[in-house]
C-alpha cells in the first residue's frame, strides 16, 4: 500500500467508517475487481471477491454501487451477483437499479448515426476482434496486439475519426489497453457527482484503475477516499493506492466487517 496524499490512511477512513450509518462504496470494474483479459467476455472478478461483495451489500448501512466504462449488460454476468446491484455502464450513460431497470442516457440522432458509420468503418477495416460496442461509444481494444500493431491502430483510428468526431458530439478518449470513442460529456464524473448530490452525509470511497478513474477522483474530490487499484504506480489524483488482489481483497474485508459489533 501507498499513501500518496499526506495525511491519509486506511485506519483514518475505517475508524469514522464504522460509527457512520451511512456509508458509499464505488467499485471499477476492469482492472479493479477483475483482472485484464484479452478475452473480454471472460474478465470474471479476482477469486475471492464475490463473497466480499455479497457480505458488504447485505450490509443495511451501505451503497455498493459498480461504475464501468462496460455496458451495464456486459458487466451483470461477468460481476456474478444475483440480485445485481446499482450499476452505472458505460461510463456514467446508463444506470441500473435494483427493481427499475436500466436508465440510458439518449443521444442525438447525428451522433448515432455517427457511430455506425464508425462501426461500418471498423468492419470494413476488419478490425471485429478488437471491437466493443457501446450504448453510447465504441471501444477498440489493442490489449491483444503487439506494440508495433497497437500503435499503428492507434494513429489510425485518430488520424481517421478525431477531428470529424468532434462535430458529431463524439471525443476520442484514451484507456489502458485501447481507445474509446465516445458521447462528449459523458464520464465517470457524471454518476459520482449525481452519487454524491443523493448522499447526505455519508462516508465515501471509490476504487478503480484506468485513466477514466480519474474523472471520477476529481468529481469525489475531498468527499471521500479516492484508491488507486493498481500493481503499477502512475501519476493519479487518488489518496491511497492498493497492490490487487491481495490488498484490495483486504480493504474489502475490512469495509465487509464494519456492520459487525466491535468488542
Amino acid at each position: 500500500m501507498d499513501i500518496l496524499t499526506p495525511g491519509y490512511s486506511l485506519d483514518g477512513f475505517f475508524a469514522p467508517a464504522q460509527k457512520s450509518s451511512a456509508r458509499i462504496l464505488m467499485l471499477d470494474y476492469d482492472g479493479t475487481l477483475a483482472p485484464f483479459r484479452v478475452e473480454r467476455e471472460q474478465a470474471y472478478p479476482y477469486p475471492g471477491i464475490r463473497e466480499r461483495l455479497i457480505d458488504i451489500r447485505a450490509d443495511p448501512d451501505t451503497r455498493l454501487i459498480i461504475i464501468s466504462g462496460r455496458a451495464v449488460r456486459d458487466v451483470m454476468p461477468l460481476l456474478g451477483l444475483d440480485p445485481a446491484p446499482e450499476i452505472w455502464g458505460s461510463h456514467g450513460a446508463e444506470r441500473y437499479l435494483p427493481g427499475q431497470g436500466i436508465r440510458l442516457h439518449s443521444l442525438p440522432e447525428n451522433t448515432n448515426k455517427e457511430l455506425e458509420s464508425i462501426m461500418s468503418w471498423a468492419l470494413e477495416n476488419k478490425l471485429g476482434d478488437s471491437i466493443e460496442k457501446k450504448p453510447t461509444g465504441i471501444a477498440f481494444h489493442v490489449r491483444a496486439l503487439d506494440e508495433q500493431a497497437a500503435n499503428q491502430l492507434a494513429e489510425k483510428i485518430r488520424s481517421t475519426w478525431a477531428d470529424r468526431a468532434a462535430s458529431f458530439g463524439l471525443e476520442l478518449r484514451d484507456f489502458d489497453g485501447g481507445l474509446e470513442l465516445r458521447a462528449s460529456g459523458i464520464s465517470k464524473a457524471d454518476a459520482v457527482k449525481s452519487i454524491l448530490d443523493e448522499s447526505g452525509e455519508a462516508v465515501i470511497a471509490y476504487l478503480g484503475d484506468d485513466l477514466t478513474d480519474e474523472d471520477a477522483f476529481r468529481a469525489l474530490g475531498g468527499k471521500g477516499l479516492r484508491i488507486l487499484v493498481r500493481k503499477e504506480i502512475r501519476d493519479t489524483l487518488a489518496d491511497i493506492r492498493l497492490t490487487p488482489p491481495d490488498e484490495l481483497l483486504d480493504f474489502l474485508d475490512r469495509w465487509r466487517f464494519l456492520s459487525q459489533p466491535q468488542g
